[in-house]
């Protein structure tokens, strides 16, 4: 397998207005959506393609009520960075599965500074 930094490289842009950003969002969210089965099979996950999907638009959901369009250009460069990341292979499988990890283990949080994870006995 070729390594190509470029596959699914885009230029960073700003939206016009919001109907240009809403545009911009349901697009990235699809392609999210169609990367699914892709994803599942290259990093082999034990997660039926329904529970990424539905990881996915939680994903989205996260930040629904964003007004601001700077953050929304934002948020957009960060999930098609996450987006070609994930489909380039440049992730390990710990990457991908932190997104279920509060689903596995209720009780898992992170602790609140270095020295309470410390005394825990955590990393």
């Amino acid at each position: 397998m070729v390594i190509n930094p470029t596959y699914l490289a885009q230029r960073t842009r700003q939206s016009i207005n919001w109907a240009d950003a809403q545009k911009r969002v349901l697009q990235s969210y699809r392609e999210w959506l169609r990367s699914a089965p892709e994803i599942q099979t290259m990093y082999s996950l034990n997660i039926p393609v329904a529970r990424l999907r539905t990881k996915m638009r939680q994903e989205f959901e996260r930040h629904r009520y964003v007004n601001q369009i700077g953050v929304v250009d934002m948020l957009l460069f960060q999930s098609h960075t996450e987006y070609q990341e994930t489909l380039n292979y440049w992730k390990q499988l710990p990457h991908i599965l932190k997104y279920f990890r509060a689903e596995e283990d209720p009780n898992a949080r992170r602790p609140q500074n270095f020295m309470s994870g410390f005394l825990e006995g955590r990393n």
